[in-house]
């Protein structure tokens, strides 16, 4: 996902905002939707009902049911108790999950800025703060949680005059606080093509910049970079960024992100998910070995 080193007086301000996202992070709605809808699509599938049945109870539709089950929308406490009613569940669980139920109207971490994330991002955000596990390929540029502060100011200023350029900045250099989280830091891996890596965003102190930091990071045991040859991205996965995300509580299904202008897309079905998963794993072995990368890195900055 193409997205985003503070010094002076601007540390101690980010240290703070970063001790808020992380405690936000840890109450975002996402994960108890996701397992509040896993349970009722299990219990209504014992009950031999159908979504248009349990539709029916709430009086909704079939596809609010299927937005439920998916966890992409919010639901009132009253109608999951109506829905457990429907179908026969037991005290212990009605108690599980109107708890989830509560804890899914919760405010997502990202609410505040809610102004500046398109609608179509807000759930991989919550998403990528939940995950065990994100693995990310991108043709066009850094991916946003290995971007610089420069990096990321000057990609987005490519798009024209903006007021808002240094909070979306700030907002992130946010997300990267999972990288360095306490006591589970993310499990990141990425594949960036080659040409991503040569194409200027910035002035040229900008781009050695970035490079040194990719290069930093490389040496976190949480982290691992690939670098993809000329044309082979291209060939195995189009032009198109790809995120895995893959969550620490089991059962809950991987998601697959996929970032086009303007939009993005979810694909849900376990089929179009093990295909995805295939991609990238493609990609991977056709990539340049992860011990290559820093050596890689070094032939590039040496022409900034």
């Amino acid at each position: 996902m193409a997205s985003v080193t503070i010094t002076g007086s601007r540390e101690s301000s980010t240290a703070r905002a970063r001790s808020v996202h992380a405690a936000r992070a840890q109450g975002d709605p996402l994960v108890p939707r996701m397992l509040l809808g896993k349970r009722l699509r299990e219990l209504r599938e014992a009950a031999r009902l159908s979504r248009r049945d349990a539709g029916r109870a709430i009086d909704g539709s079939e596809s609010k049911i299927t937005r439920l089950e998916l966890g992409r929308t919010r639901v009132r406490s009253g109608e999951v108790a109506r829905l457990l009613d429907r179908y026969g569940a037991d005290a212990a669980e009605r108690t599980t999950l109107l708890a989830l139920a509560e804890q899914s109207g919760a405010r997502a971490w990202w609410y505040d800025d809610g102004d500046i994330v398109p609608s179509w991002v807000r759930d991989y955000l919550s998403a990528e703060q939940a995950a065990r596990l994100v693995r990310t390929f991108e043709a066009q540029f850094v991916p946003g949680l290995l971007q610089t502060e420069d990096y990321a100011r000057a990609l987005i200023r490519r798009a024209g005059p903006d007021p808002e350029t240094e909070r979306r900045v700030e907002f992130r250099m946010r997300r990267q606080y999972v990288l360095r989280r306490r006591p589970r830091p993310l499990n990141l891996w990425i594949v960036v093509d080659e040409a991503a890596l040569w194409r200027p965003i910035g002035s040229p102190e900008t781009m050695r910049g970035q490079i040194r930091h990719i290069a930093e990071m490389c040496r976190r045991p949480n982290v691992t970079v690939q670098v993809a040859p000329f044309g082979v991205s291209g060939r195995v996965a189009g032009d198109g960024p790809l995120t895995l995300v893959r969550f620490p509580q089991q059962g809950l299904q991987d998601m697959v992100y996929l970032e086009r202008p303007g939009g993005a897309g979810y694909p849900v079905r376990r089929a179009e998910i093990e295909r995805h998963w295939h991609v990238f794993n493609t990609l991977v072995t056709e990539a340049a070995p992860p011990e290559r990368t820093p050596h890689i890195l070094a032939g590039i900055l040496t022409t900034y």
